[in-house]
């Protein structure tokens, strides 16, 4: 008897699990079908304000198109006029002295034929149809103004709708429930322009008390959540020195790198169309320097500043920062001799090097005959406890005037720099034997918020290196 009820109670357990089941089931269609009504009606109203911009933008560009051919033909037509006026004019002045010079003809008297030879002489010197330039001054051709619109209806042809983006990925080592509070980290899976920021949504999925009523589990926005705006960026390969190799997320040392540039000079540098900056082979402390002889100097096209030269093996982030939070990790290759990360204002000079002045930031890791690991900045530099992690974690917090490194694995708080910024930074790197892989796009950890939030509250870390940045 009492094995039947065990097993009548575990079938009840079953059924009233199934019923709470199919409830939410039911619930999550309902929430989803309403959805639909509410979404399909405003997707189609997008749909046709886009559309309608498309639109008005044909017709704007139509109507000023059709105005400059209006404007062309009014040009040539009043160009053509006037020319038309002034041959007639000078048509009816020459066929005026044709008919007084045979008239001319038939005089008997001398002086008065001479007279009149004279007269018509002196009237064909300053006949108008004479001084008119028997060119017209506009040609009926219109083909300048054509259009071929081919390739634009291709491209309408192939309007879409845009594609779904991935989810998030979450770091799930960097989530954490607390306190009756929930930590979430996540970052985009993949480079997309297109997504500036992410929404969080939450339901419940506990109750007590009444029976719960409809659409109370349905997804609700996390309200003053913010956007989730992550700093994007790539290395500047337009500035960067000539001996390094320069992908969108990755650096290399290259010695033969600008090689070919060398060669040209030579060529030419009888000719004075080249500078040449001669470099004698030595080496300076923390960034030894491999033999050259001559280099060349390039111009470079975005940013409006030149090529980083000489012991410079500095190459910048291709996007500034003038406020807000952000945070990038970089990683060493394997045995990359000497490197630098930091951040940099864009008018670093194209022979300074990071740390040695006092507009860069940076922790130098130097792997070659003396090894050291140091905090520099305005040419003084702060020797650093431990070795330098495989992957360097930088966030770099503009509103508070806080450049801090981490262990990127550990979030374990390496140095941390304090300075008033007074322009734009760039993230600003140093290579020499060695390469760099760069990982953007990521949300501060929230191991390095905390930290913050802690250092912030004790007034910061002693054994920063305070500036004050001109």
């Amino acid at each position: 008897m009492d094995s039947q009820k065990e097993a009548l109670q575990r079938i009840i357990t079953t059924l009233a699990n199934k019923n709470e089941e199919l409830h939410n089931f039911m619930e999550t269609l309902s929430h989803s079908l309403a959805g639909v009504q509410v979404n399909c009606p405003q997707a189609v109203s997008d749909l046709e304000e886009e559309f309608d911009r498309l639109f008005t933008i044909l017709v704007e560009m139509k109507e000023s198109m059709i105005n400059t051919i209006k404007q062309e033909g009014a040009k040539k037509t009043q160009e053509l006029q006037h020319q038309l006026t002034q041959s007639g004019g000078a048509l009816k002045s020459a066929v005026e002295l044709l008919e007084f010079a045979n008239n001319a003809l038939d005089i008997k008297d001398e002086d008065e034929f001479t007279k009149a030879a004279k007269q018509i002489k002196d009237r064909v010197t300053m006949a108008p149809a004479f001084r008119l330039t028997m060119k017209p001054k506009a040609t009926d051709n219109m083909d300048h103004l054509m259009v071929d619109f081919n390739q634009e209806r291709q491209l309408l042809q192939n309007l879409k709708f845009l594609p779904v983006p991935r989810a998030p990925e979450m770091e799930v080592g960097d989530c954490l429930v607390l306190d009756n509070t929930v930590s979430l980290a996540w970052k985009m899976p993949v480079e997309d322009s297109k997504i500036d920021h992410y929404i969080l949504e939450y339901r419940k999925t506990d109750h007590e008390g009444l029976p719960r009523i409809k659409d109370e589990r349905c997804w609700e926005n996390i309200m003053n959540l913010g956007e989730t705006v992550t700093f994007n960026f790539g290395f500047d390969s337009s500035s960067s020195h000539l001996n390094l190799k320069v992908e969108d997320r990755s650096v290399e040392w290259d010695p033969q790198g600008g090689k070919g540039l060398e060669s040209k000079v030579k060529g030419k540098e009888n000719k004075g169309s080249a500078h040449l900056t001669n470099l004698k082979n030595m080496s300076r402390s923390g960034t030894p320097s491999p033999k050259r002889t001559s280099t060349t100097r390039s111009p470079a096209i975005r940013g409006g500043r030149d090529r980083f030269t000489g012991e410079s093996y500095t190459v910048l982030g291709d996007t500034s920062m003038d406020c807000g939070q952000h945070y990038w990790e970089v990683k060493a290759l394997k045995d990359c001799k000497s490197y630098s990360v930091g951040v940099s204002y864009r008018n670093l000079g194209k022979f300074d090097q990071l740390g040695k002045t006092n507009t860069t930031w940076c922790i130098h890791i130097n792997n070659w005959l003396q090894p050291s690991f140091a905090a520099k900045h305005n040419n003084k530099a702060k020797s650093l406890d431990g070795t330098a992690p495989g992957r360097i974690g930088v966030f770099c917090d503009l509103d508070s005037g806080q450049l801090s490194f981490y262990n990127a694995e550990t979030k374990q708080l390496i140095h941390t720099f304090k300075a008033k910024f007074s322009q734009p930074v760039v993230p600003a790197f140093m290579v020499w034997c060695g390469g760099l892989s760069l990982s953007t796009g990521m949300q501060v950890p929230s191991a390095v918020k905390s930290f913050q939030k802690t250092e912030n509250g004790l007034g910061g870390s002693n054994s920063s290196l305070n500036s004050m940045a001109q």
